[in-house]
């Protein structure tokens, strides 16, 4: 029982009945099963129980009562606890993001290069924006000229690296990061997730410290879905009213986060977050805002020989870099939420010298994965350039980028995962594109009379 009390110090206490954390209503007085009670509550129990005719009772100046001396209870499931804010001196102890160790912009992108191929405008843009924000996290000096957050909103096809952008971005300046999906936000009252509950997977990140959660990363992902719905005659629960629910929470304000849950209920504890720190970064496919991009430049189209034609922009391979904020309203975005979103940025369609440059060049390329695998069986693999460029070119067909990768290797690498540990004498496998394309087989090379 000792060790787990031990375990539990760092954790506060909440009021069975109000859901008050410790920190918040007082002392709690602990009772039997998990049940700590406030004063305020306890005092109104009582009152009402007798008629407030024990009004001469009073609990808040009565000392701290611990039943749990006397009658043993369970501990607290650890997923709805949140940590006891730090004392400075024990803050100091825990490194922290100072101007001195926050990397400079050119070394964020840097890093991202090593992960990302191309994109080198979004690369630019999330590393400028991140050492913005936390130089303004970081000093706190916000006196007559205050500088507001820089979130941001990105714009990209699938499998083009958004999310991978954001995980590397975290990695390296090891803050808390939470990835969540928009599609499954609802308004309150409705069966989903609140808004809120973005937050409270940011909490369960920095396993329930909400000082290291309120200096995290958000990642919304497919904030598209939420956009308001055109010729709809139902309640849309899931659109607009989602986007005017995360307007406070972009911002920065004291929010009530559920603790351990999705939702807010009488039975979860909450906690208060301040979000004026937690940097968003929302992003999306936003299918179909080509044609809202078209329309919008054609409309500059004339007659004569010199004229621009309508269908000038139809095979326009990476026509969302001309994306404007007009056009994302078009789409159904609320002009308050752009607002809260001052950066914007897109990342290009891959290409097929992208494709090949993925296969290569990222220091966890899914080749060099299955040449790590293989190597472990003392078995050599390497690829061809017909091979590199057969696999971009069937990437390109299926239109789910980089995504694709994985899965056009995984098949065509399955017999050869299966087959080389049954056979002891392979000693290396070069895969041709006449492979590829299911018209030949591997070159297989067997280990020397030496070896």
């Amino acid at each position: 029982m000792s060790d787990n009390n031990n375990n539990n110090d760092d954790y506060e206490c909440y009021c069975y009945l109000c859901r008050r954390p410790e920190s918040s209503a007082g002392t709690l007085i602990k009772l039997p099963n998990n049940i700590n009670i406030c004063n305020d509550c306890m005092q109104k129990s009582f009152d009402a129980l007798g008629g407030n005719n024990l009004q001469f009772m009073d609990f808040s100046k009565m000392p701290n009562i611990n039943m749990s001396e006397f009658m043993p209870f369970d501990d607290i499931p650890k997923s709805q606890k949140v940590k006891k804010k730090k004392k400075k001196e024990e803050a100091k102890e825990e490194p922290e993001l100072s101007l001195a160790t926050i990397p400079a912009p050119h070394k964020i992108k840097a890093m991202l290069d090593e992960y990302v191929v191309g994109q080198e405008y979004a690369k630019k843009a999330i590393s400028v924006a991140v050492y913005n924000h936390y130089k303004r996290v970081i000093t706190n000096t916000m006196d007559d000229i205050e500088i507001e957050k820089s979130n941001m909103l990105m714009l990209g096809p699938t499998g083009c690296g958004k999310t991978y952008l954001v995980k590397t971005i975290a990695r390296l300046l090891n803050v808390p990061l939470a990835i969540t999906d928009a599609t499954t936000l609802t308004e309150a009252g409705y069966i989903g997730d609140d808004v809120e509950s973005v937050l409270s997977k940011l909490l369960s990140t920095a396993d329930n410290d909400v000082e290291k959660a309120e200096r995290g990363i958000v990642f919304i992902d497919e904030i598209d879905k939420i956009a308001k719905k055109k010729e709809t005659h139902s309640r849309d629960v899931s659109g607009e009213a989602v986007q005017q629910g995360l307007l406070k929470i972009l911002e920065g304000a004291e929010v009530e986060v559920p603790v351990g849950a999705g939702s807010k209920n009488a039975m979860t504890p909450t906690t208060t977050m301040n979000t004026k720190n937690i940097l968003f970064i929302c992003g999306g496919a936003f299918p179909e805002i080509e044609d809202i991009i078209k329309q919008r430049l054609s409309k500059k189209s004339s007659m004569g020989f010199n004229a621009d034609l309508k269908d000038r922009f139809d095979n326009e391979h990476n026509i969302i870099k001309e994306v404007t904020v007009e056009d994302l309203r078009d789409f159904g975005m609320i002009p308050e939420f752009l607002g809260r979103l001052p950066v914007l940025f897109t990342l290009d369609a891959l290409d097929k010298d992208m494709y090949i440059k993925i296969l290569k060049e990222p220091k966890n390329a899914i080749l060099k994965q299955y040449t790590k695998l293989l190597a472990l069986d003392e078995v050599s693999l390497c690829f061809d350039d017909t091979a590199y460029d057969e696999i971009a070119e069937l990437a390109m067909q299926k239109k789910t980028g980089a995504r694709a990768l994985r899965a056009i290797i995984e098949k065509f690498m399955l017999d050869i995962m299966y087959e080389i540990p049954r056979d002891d004498s392979i000693g290396k496998v070069t895969i041709t594109g006449d492979y590829i394309k299911g018209k030949g087989a591997p070159v297989i090379e067997l280990r020397g009379t030496n070896i």
